[in-house]
């Protein structure tokens, strides 16, 4: 409902660039990170999350290359637990980019008893430090049933409120709070409201990149399902 909430990262790439990247290199399977736009995704052979991202890059053939855009940091934490070398675009998401490691440090010397984990978007200098590596869905998922009380928490700000609502027993401390996405500020649920009520700022996507989009979708989609 704001045409000016798009994502910084999806934005670093567009299909164009994409097919010069794949004319580089021929016969690589392309991986694109859910974060990117239709176009880029009509151009991709399988999609990924931040969660199962490991999992379709070990799915694919080892005697095949791969591209992965757009976000070279998430990639560059795939390279490292799945030994597979991947061709990176350098792109990468500018909110988690804020998060420095030597916040951590400081919020690991405040919270000696905390366990830290950040999201696969971080530098791999901050990867590092953590103790847990997580999506947000994982972090939602480890949170209550972790022996831990205390949690520093390294992606952006709002996911504390979240694991402090969703978890009341235990302490999230932000490993940052420097670490926000203006954009996603920007989408309020009035604003959701007003955009449904005036049928205001429609999507359409072009038929021709809709199948193709959907395509790399599906194939992830079949890869979790084992399909």
């Amino acid at each position: 409902p704001d045409p000016e909430a798009g994502c910084p990262m999806a934005d670093m790439i567009t299909a164009e660039e994409l097919r010069v990247v794949k004319a580089e290199h021929p016969g690589a399977v392309v991986v694109a990170y859910v974060n990117s736009s239709a176009a880029v995704k009509a151009e991709t052979d399988i999609c990924c999350t931040s969660a199962n991202a490991a999992e379709v890059v070990e799915s694919i053939p080892a005697d095949r290359d791969i591209i992965f855009v757009p976000d070279k940091y998430l990639g560059s934490y795939v390279q490292r637990t799945t030994g597979r070398k991947l061709i990176l675009y350098p792109g990468y998401c500018p909110v988690h980019r804020k998060l420095m490691p030597e916040a951590i440090e400081e919020q690991k010397t405040l919270h000696p008893r905390a366990l830290v984990m950040v999201h696969p978007e971080c530098t791999p200098e901050v990867i590092d430090r953590a103790d847990e590596v997580l999506s947000t869905s994982g972090m939602e998922r480890l949170a209550p049933r972790s022996e831990y009380r205390e949690f520093i928490v390294g992606t952006e700000v709002d996911m504390v409120t979240r694991l402090r609502r969703d978890n009341p027993g235990k302490r999230f401390y932000p490993a940052s709070d420097l670490v926000v996405c203006p954009n996603m500020k920007k989408i309020t649920l009035e604003k959701v409201l007003w955009s449904l009520e005036e049928k205001k700022y429609e999507v359409t996507v072009p038929e021709e990149i809709r199948k193709k989009a959907l395509r790399a979708v599906n194939a992830m989609v079949r890869m979790g399902s084992g399909q």
